[in-house]
């Protein structure tokens, strides 16, 4: 049966006074042919990404529908946790944040998902695409100049032409953003230059962002000319007819995240959200259509994880602690912000 596709572009405000006071970044709704039953999706994914998968879902259940929430990975922690009961299922980039949001308790365990152990956490939280961070650059600004290719790379090319990068240099808000302060850490427990490129680009003015999608935007529009811990698959997708810009994985040490989603244990509708869950694990692995899945697959060609992907595990409260968090995020400001 034909699906009925229906995006409200408008922001609106919810049906309770907890949800009223959010301001969503997207909210569409995608109606089956048949209507019935809606589940609700809170995520951190963009729309445009999530369409072609949520429509190929319902083209296979005519009697839903599904209402789809956009906000900031670290709002999602927020809004989730205020009120549990109002959504069916959470997808986030924060992997941190998702897999305490399933220890605490908060993510429904589904039987029968076949996906890698070191994909999933005790069947209640699943891992369903590999992303790494990129570094993201103008190519005007370096042209007749070496592009970068690791974090010591960057930091040469920065010093030695501060009048080009003063000013044009971004990232993201690690203090509220949660994807940007997952990448922070994982990167500076990896990397031994992190924090000498954090003080590089402190001294020659830094802007700071809350998503991928305005760094990519202030990239393309000349405002930056470098963008740092970029989500690769977002800027893979906004480069694809242009080659005004270049996407850099650190040939030192690439950090890569998995996206992760999960049933919430107040919803009301198990069922049709595992059977989401369901789909997701398997679209990704084997898509009917090639742009019914328009972000990278969990599982790369060999069949293992990248080696630089972040493990999904008890690990990852690590800097969720209040006092490493304050201790990190103290050092981050003196280094960025200065």
């Amino acid at each position: 049966m034909r699906v009925i596709f229906a995006l409200i572009l408008a922001l609106l405000p919810l049906m309770t006074a907890a949800q009223a006071q959010n301001t969503w970044e997207e909210r569409a709704m995608f109606r089956g042919s048949n209507g019935g039953q809606t589940l609700r999706i809170l995520s951190s994914t963009d729309g445009s990404f999530f369409a072609p998968i949520i429509t190929s879902f319902l083209a296979q259940r005519p009697d839903l529908s599904i209402e789809y929430f956009v906000s900031g990975t670290a709002e999602i922690d927020r809004i989730f946790r205020q009120d549990p009961s109002q959504f069916d299922l959470v997808i986030s980039s924060a992997m941190d944040l998702q897999f305490k949001l399933a220890n605490d308790g908060h993510a429904l365990a589904i039987e029968d998902v076949t996906t890698p152990d070191w994909a999933q956490w005790r069947q209640s939280l699943f891992a369903f695409t590999t992303e790494p961070a990129a570094i993201v650059i103008r190519r005007a600004d370096f042209a007749g100049h070496p592009l970068p290719q690791t974090r010591q790379d960057l930091i040469q090319a920065l010093r030695s032409r501060p009048e080009v990068f003063r000013n044009r240099l971004g990232t993201y808000d690690i203090r509220h953003s949660g994807l940007g302060y997952l990448f922070a850490t994982q990167d500076a427990r990896a990397s031994e230059t992190y924090w000498r490129l954090m003080e590089v680009m402190g001294n020659l003015g830094t802007h700071l962002y809350c998503c991928s999608g305005d760094m990519i935007t202030d990239l393309q529009n000349g405002k930056i000319a470098v963008a740092y811990n970029v989500l690769g698959s977002y800027a893979s997708a906004r480069t694809t007819d242009t080659d005004d810009l270049a996407v850099i994985l650190p040939a030192d040490f690439p950090i890569t995240m998995m996206r992760s989603g999960f049933v919430s244990a107040g919803t009301t509708q198990p069922g049709h959200a595992g059977d989401f869950i369901r789909h997701l694990l398997k679209i990704q692995s084997a898509p009917l259509d090639p742009g019914a899945f328009p972000l990278p697959p969990l599982i790369p060609e060999s069949g293992s994880p990248p080696q630089s992907a972040i493990t999904l595990g008890p690990a990852l409260m690590t800097y969720l602690d209040r006092l490493k968090r304050r201790t990190f995020l103290k050092e981050w400001i003196s280094a960025v912000i200065q």
